[in-house]
Parts: C-alpha cells; sequence; structure tokens
C-alpha cells in the first residue's frame, strides 16, 4: 500500500482530500481520497513514485492539511495482546530520526492518545529487536498513526518539509494578558509563515502595524507586547487594559474605509465578513504601496469551502498582477482557526 496520509481539522476531510487530489491531478495520477474513521485524516492511495513526489513537495504549499505522511505500511486486526508485533514487522529496517505515535484530534481520535502515551516504549522495545534504529540525525520520521486499537497507519516524514509538532498541532501557551483568545490565532500564524530570522526582522521594535477590525484587541496585543507601533481600527470601543499598557493608536472608522496616513510594515485583518470582500480588500493595501506584509483570515462558507479559497486567492493574484506587484502569497488553515483559513502576504523586494 503506498500513498499519503493527511491529518486535518475534523470537518474539513473534503477539503483536505479535493487539495490532495489536485496535487495529484497536476502529475497525471487519477485519485480519490478517503477519509479515515473518525475523521481528522484521509488517505490519497497513489502509484510509488506520485507518492515520492508528493511526500517530498514543499510542505507550505498544504493548505488544509496539518500534515503530510508518506504511507509505507498499514495493520489491521492488531492482536491485543501483542500489537508490537505486527507493527514492527510492518516498519522496513532502517534508520529513523525518532518515533511518533499519533491519532486524529477528534472525538473519536482524542481517547487514543493516552494509548499511543503507554505504547510507544513497547513499540520501542520491538523496533529494536528487529534492528530498527530511531535517533538517526538523516533518517525520516517514523509516525504511527492509529484510528483504533485494532488498525495502525505507518507513515514517514522529512523533519525539514513536515510540521515540527505531533498530530500537526504547535503546543502555544496562551497569555493570559491578551484580550482575547483570537490573539492565538496570530501567534500560531507568526511560528507557520516566518522563519526565526524573519521572526526577529519583520516583528522588530518600533516597526508600524496597522489592525483592521481591530477589537477587542487580540491581534493588536500580538504586536504591541512586542514593541510595534499599532494603529487599531474599529468603530468601537478596545480593550481598556490593552489602550492603558500599550502605546496603541485607536482610530474609530470603518476597516474597508480606513487609508493609511503613510506606508506600514504591516496590515492585518480578522474581520468577519465576505471572503472575496477580504481578499479584494488585502489585495488594494498591497497593490496600492500601503503596507509590505499581512495576516488576513477568510471566513469560509458552509459549502464549497475549497472553491471559494480558490476565489480569494485568484483575486490577489489578479490585482497585483495587474499593478505588476512582486509578491509571495500563501495560505494555512491554523489550528486554531475554525471554519477559516490564514493567509499571509508579502511585497518581494
Amino acid at each position: 500500500m503506498s500513498g499519503l496520509l493527511l491529518y486535518c481539522r475534523g470537518g474539513f476531510e473534503a477539503e483536505c482530500g479535493r487539495e490532495a487530489e489536485v496535487y495529484a491531478e497536476e502529475l497525471g495520477v487519477e485519485a480519490e481520497a478517503q477519509t479515515l474513521p473518525g475523521g481528522g485524516a484521509v488517505f490519497l492511495p497513489l502509484p510509488e513514485q506520485a507518492a515520492e513526489e508528493l511526500a517530498t513537495m514543499p510542505f507550505y504549499k498544504w493548505i488544509f492539511a496539518r500534515q503530510c505522511l508518506h504511507v509505507i505500511g498499514h495493520v489491521e486486526n492488531l492482536p491485543e495482546r501483542d500489537r508490537t508485533g505486527p507493527i514492527a514487522l510492518a516498519v522496513p529496517p532502517a534508520a529513523y530520526s525518532e518515533l511518533w505515535l499519533e491519532a486524529a484530534d477528534t472525538e473519536a481520535g482524542k481517547p487514543l492518545l493516552p494509548f499511543c502515551r503507554k505504547f510507544t516504549p513497547y513499540l520501542e522495545k520491538a523496533l529494536a529487536e528487529r534492528k530498527v534504529k530511531l535517533g538517526s540525525q538523516r533518517g525520516p520520521r517514523l509516525h504511527v498513526f492509529f484510528t483504533d486499537k485494532q488498525t495502525a497507519w505507518i507513515a514517514t516524514s522529512e523533519a525539514d518539509n513536515a510540521s515540527p509538532w505531533p498530530q500537526g498541532i504547535p503546543r502555544l501557551r496562551f497569555p493570559h494578558e491578551a484580550p482575547s483568545r483570537s490573539t492565538m490565532k496570530l501567534a500560531e500564524a507568526f511560528h507557520v509563515f516566518l522563519d526565526h530570522e524573519d521572526q526577529q526582522r519583520y516583528l522588530k521594535q518600533g516597526l508600524r502595524v496597522v489592525d483592521l477590525g481591530a477589537a477587542p484587541g487580540g491581534w493588536t496585543w500580538q504586536f504591541a507586547s512586542r514593541g510595534l507601533k499599532v494603529t487599531a481600527v474599529y468603530n468601537g470601543p478596545m480593550d481598556r487594559k490593552l489602550m492603558a499598557e500599550y502605546a496603541v493608536t485607536h482610530v474609530r472608522d470603518d476597516g474597508f474605509r480606513y487609508r493609511p496616513v503613510k506606508p506600514v510594515d504591516w496590515m492585518v485583518c480578522d474581520m468577519v465578513e465576505q471572503p472575496a470582500r477580504i481578499a479584494q480588500l488585502v489585495a488594494k493595501w498591497m497593490a496600492e504601496g500601503w503596507c509590505k506584509r499581512s495576516i488576513f483570515n477568510l471566513k469560509l462558507p458552509m459549502k464549497k469551502r475549497y472553491e471559494e479559497l480558490l476565489r480569494c486567492r485568484a483575486i490577489i493574484q489578479d490585482a497585483l498582477r495587474k499593478a505588476k506587484v512582486p509578491y509571495r502569497l500563501r495560505f494555512k488553515q491554523l489550528y486554531h482557526d475554525r471554519e477559516e483559513v490564514t493567509g499571509y502576504l508579502e511585497l518581494r523586494e
């Protein structure tokens, strides 16, 4: 059995699967994605060569997949008294960097996580007996994904081209000083879209930010707490503590009408609005030279979510192409997103 195993947000299996099918079609391969029992994961059966090619595609290109794995084995009907044996036999003898036992981030998968933690040392011992080496600096990461205690998917990933977090879920702490939990979306976006060097360069003290639709201030706080100068645009009030403790300028205006006096380093937007309208707004800010980079959320509709995302991407691409603006555009459904996708757009020098 060969193919891809993709982790995703529960309820977005269709979008994750369709995205994978489109990438396969670009290779000339027709494939039909399958939602695994319990949801939160999708399997795309592929010929080995196509599976290898898509598994090595830059991970940042995946939008709905939290993790992309190359499937190398599948074991069913695991006996309760000896689950380690069949799994160990299904793992090709090789050197791997580490072993992750995982389950889906769904109601069906969460009860399996304690089992995964308890089962890990027993499987490590069984693998060692089969001369499977763990701890290699150059080997791929070995994943064993359980849909239930009797079924395991065995797969690999390259650490430098995959999510660095088990289940593809970032382990971030909520800062209690922040005015709202929406702050976690932006915190995660920084990790996903900016490497360490970019964070040092683009989130440094003194840079100027416009936060459209800012209330109560969760996104504003992420910048202000780092010493960036934020203009928070919202018709209503902002969080009082935020305004008292940080150098934030509050402008009571509509996010779609506001224009900066002079260009800024960042424009961010988490307004609840039709996604196409947000895409047009972001494209205009970049095309007019009002900002250098932007992080924004697209609130997707209940139906045809993948198609709507493609439409929004085309809106931005077409507008910047006409304006002859060099850019880099990426999208990701973050763990802290819900019925939405986060976008990152930057002016390329």
